[in-house]
C-alpha cells in the first residue's frame, strides 16, 4: 500500500472513530416509503401514491416486475398492478433499495465513472441474490435483493472524500487500496445509521471473508456467493475464489459447474438493470 494510501485510510478510520465522517443521508423518498411501510394496515394504492412521486423509481418497479424471473403471462403497465403482484412489503424494500441510485451522483468525472461502476456491479449482483434466494432458500427475496443493493455502499463516502482531495483522485492505484480495505467498514456504519434491518446491518463488513460459516444461509452468505459469480473469469483476487470451496455455497447444495445454473444466474444480473 502506498503511503498516500496508508495516510487516507488512517485518516477516514480516525474519522469514522469520532463520528466525523460526512456520510450520506437516505434520499427522502426512501424515508417516505420506510414511514408508509411501518404502518401494518396500508394499502397498495396509499403505497402507490408515495412511490409514485417519484416516476423514474416507479418505471424501475414495473420493469422489475415485467423482467423474466418475475413476468406473468401478461405485462404489467402500471404501478398499483406492481405493486399487487409483488407485495407491500415487498415492493417497499425493492423501491427504498432502487432508489439508492440516486445517491450514486459525483461532481467529476472520474468520481461519477467509479459510482456508476460500482452501481452497476450492486444491480447485478442484487439479481443473483434475488434469483438463489427465490429458488433455493426459504429467506426473502426482496431482502436478499436489498442486500445486493447496499452491500458496497461504504465505497460512497470515500469517493465523496476523493472528491475533495486531488492528491487521491489523481492517484487511481491509491484510491482503489483505500476503498477495498475501508468499504466493508463504512458500509456497516452506514447501515447501522441508515437504521436497516439488524440481518444487512453488518453485511457489508462481512460479506468479503471467504471462510465465513454461519450457522444457517443467510443474507450474507448469498450476496457473497453473487459477488464470487460475477467475478469469475475476471482479473482481480475475487476471480480466484472458487464457489464450491465457500462454506456460503455448500449450504445451497448445488452444482458451481451446472451449465442451467450459470444460465440462471446469468440472466438474473439484468434483472434491476
Amino acid at each position: 500500500m502506498s503511503t498516500l494510501a496508508h495516510k487516507v485510510q488512517k485518516d477516514l478510520i480516525q474519522a469514522i472513530d469520532k463520528d466525523d465522517l460526512v456520510l450520506p443521508t437516505l434520499p427522502e423518498v426512501a424515508l417516505n416509503i420506510r414511514k408508509a411501510a411501518e404502518n401494518p394496515d396500508i394499502s397498495v394504492s396509499h403505497l402507490s401514491k408515495v412511490i409514485g412521486r417519484d416516476t423514474a423509481l416507479s418505471a424501475r418497479l414495473i420493469k422489475v416486475v415485467n423482467s423474466p424471473l418475475l413476468r406473468a403471462t401478461q405485462e404489467v403497465t402500471d404501478l398499483h398492478t406492481a405493486i399487487t403482484r409483488l407485495g407491500v412489503n415487498y415492493s417497499s424494500n425493492l423501491a427504498i433499495g432502487l432508489v439508492m441510485e440516486q445517491i450514486f451522483h459525483a461532481r467529476s468525472d472520474v468520481v461519477e465513472q467509479k459510482m456508476r461502476e460500482v452501481w452497476r456491479q450492486s444491480l447485478e449482483i442484487a439479481g443473483i441474490c434475488y434469483a438463489l434466494c427465490r429458488r433455493y432458500t426459504q429467506l426473502k427475496p426482496d431482502q436478499a435483493a436489498l442486500g445486493g443493493l447496499v452491500h458496497q455502499i461504504g465505497v460512497l463516502p470515500i469517493l465523496t472524500y476523493a472528491e475533495e482531495h486531488n492528491e487521491l483522485l489523481s492517484d487511481p492505484v491509491s484510491l482503489n487500496h483505500v476503498i477495498e480495505n475501508i468499504h466493508p467498514l463504512i458500509g456497516d456504519k452506514l447501515l447501522s445509521v441508515w437504521e436497516f434491518p439488524e440481518m444487512l446491518v453488518k453485511l457489508p463488513g462481512q460479506y468479503l471473508d471467504f471462510m465465513r460459516n454461519s450457522d444457517s444461509l443467510d443474507y450474507i452468505d448469498l450476496v457473497q456467493i453473487a459477488t464470487v459469480f460475477t467475478h469469475q473469469n475476471g482479473h482481480c483476487a475475487i476471480a480466484k475464489v472458487e464457489l464450491n470451496a465457500l462454506p456460503a455455497f455448500k449450504k445451497l447444495g448445488l452444482d458451481a459447474m451446472s451449465t442451467k445454473l450459470h444460465d440462471e444466474l446469468n440472466t438474473a444480473r439484468s434483472m434491476f438493470i
